[in-house]
């Protein structure tokens, strides 16, 4: 017999509470009345802490100090009791509308360790050498200007710039072979080393612009083809769950106009055609899209992200913190941001002079943080404490703090180093040597 999981009060809590929003007449009911029956599903730990299952099929920790409800995940297996919670409390931002419940399911999983598939990596091979065959002087080269040269066609620029854009945590292998593609074409080395190569993820801007700026210079068919190119990119990438959610948003930006080829020709540049595709993509999509449209809530779901993918560790919380540590924060912008426990724990490294860790630091292949020259930094690192109990566990820390350091970089400038926060490496060591990849003398070429 297979053995039965023990209950779990936060497991019980959300099957009902998915149960309510998945009926059809939850969007047409008044948000009070969402609200009031959301209340009476509130969960509370023997510490006093309030749980709510709210919108985006996530949860919720209440700060008992100042009445605001945070992104948390739940203490699971922990005793908690079912408590009605004041309905007026509840801010419209934690009730869930009923799209947010269905959206697609994605990964935390960085692209080190476990390869993309081979399968995935040629037909994007196959895409890119048609692309390459294009003329610069029909796609002339209006984007990613800093990773190709300046004789690549925009073609080549789009199929790079769709899989950056739809990746969750663009951190790869540096033998990775999906990046051998695009050898030829480069301008200079990626950043990072031959272990890592930590890229940017681009804004949907850079991929919008590329369109735009071939129909303001009257060549239609040519500002079609990118967007068709961009299209096959994100068809190709859906087959992999750490590019869907994002590969099928940008697919239901970009297929209308395809299907439709005057529909975006009566806006005027490329921040309007950027905000028309954003407003196609359905509400369900929404959280893949939170990087365009709000980059505080990313940030926020960014390190729910993290918290989640350290749930394997004795104690998540001073985890999360610890990679939190890594963040470049002179302004202290970074503590109200955060649930009481987090903060808390975040304010015991700030206290020990451990915060800040990535800043004008260096590391190693072994993960260990280096200082300015080169040394062996002295300071204690916590997240060298997280020992991942496989190499899919690893790669999920590994990419979710990755997203989290890109989430806080775009919320407040703070860049993230060319070779990645400090915490991160210390991961690093336990993942290259476990590749799947037998193809370190591959170089993407015939």
């Amino acid at each position: 017999m297979t053995p039965v999981p023990p209950w779990d009060a936060f497991t019980a809590t959300e099957a009902a509470v998915r149960a309510m929003v998945a009926d059809p007449r939850w969007p047409e009911l008044p948000m009070p009345d969402r609200a009031h029956v959301l209340a009476a599903r509130v969960l509370v730990t023997r510490d006093g802490d309030r749980w709510l299952f709210g919108a985006h099929a996530r949860w919720h920790l209440h700060d008992p100090a100042s009445g605001r409800w945070h992104l948390a995940p739940p203490p699971r297996g922990e005793r908690a009791r079912e408590v009605r919670h004041a309905a007026a409390d509840l801010p419209p931002d934690v009730v869930p509308s009923g799209p947010d419940f269905h959206a697609e399911p994605g990964s935390t999983m960085a692209f080190i360790g476990p390869d993309v598939s081979a399968d995935l990596t040629e037909r994007l091979r196959v895409l890119v050498r048609a692309c390459g065959r294009k003329s610069e002087l029909d796609y002339p080269l209006t984007a990613f200007g800093d990773i190709f040269a300046r004789d690549v066609p925009s073609t080549v620029a789009a199929v790079w710039g769709t899989i950056m854009w739809c990746s969750y945590a663009p951190a790869f292998d540096g033998n990775e072979r999906l990046l051998t593609v695009f050898g030829e074409y480069l301008r200079r080395p990626l950043p990072g080393d031959e272990w890592v190569r930590w890229l940017p993820a681009p804004p949907l801007l850079d991929l919008v612009t590329m369109v735009v700026e071939r129909a303001e210079a009257g060549r239609v068919r040519e500002s079609r083809r990118l967007a068709a190119v961009m299209a096959d990119t994100a068809q190709i990438l859906m087959s992999d769950i750490r590019f869907r959610p994002r590969a099928l948003a940008l697919l239901t930006m970009v297929e209308p106009a395809l299907r439709d080829p005057g529909l975006d020709d009566g806006l005027a540049g490329a921040e309007e055609v950027r905000r028309a595709w954003l407003e196609r993509t359905p509400a369900r999509l929404g959280r893949a899209l939170l990087p365009e449209t709000d980059v505080a809530a990313h940030f926020l779901h960014a390190v729910y992200d993290l918290a989640e993918a350290l749930a394997f560790t004795p104690d998540p919380v001073r985890a999360t913190a610890g990679f939190l540590a890594d963040l470049a924060d002179s302004r202290r912008r970074l503590p109200p941001l955060l649930d009481h426990r987090v903060r808390t724990a975040y304010e015991e490294l700030e206290r020990a002079g451990m915060t800040e860790t990535s800043v004008a630091d260096t590391t190693e292949p072994e993960g260990f943080a280096a200082g300015p020259r080169g040394g062996v930094s002295t300071v204690p690192s916590p997240v060298l404490e997280v020992a991942p109990p496989d190499r899919t566990s690893a790669a999920g820390v590994l990419g979710a703090a990755y997203a989290t350091g890109r989430a806080w970089e775009r919320l407040t400038g703070a860049k993230v180093p060319e070779r990645g926060l400090a915490g991160q490496s210390a991961l690093v060591s336990k993942l290259v040597h476990e590749r799947d990849d037998h193809h370190v003398c591959d170089t993407g070429h015939n």
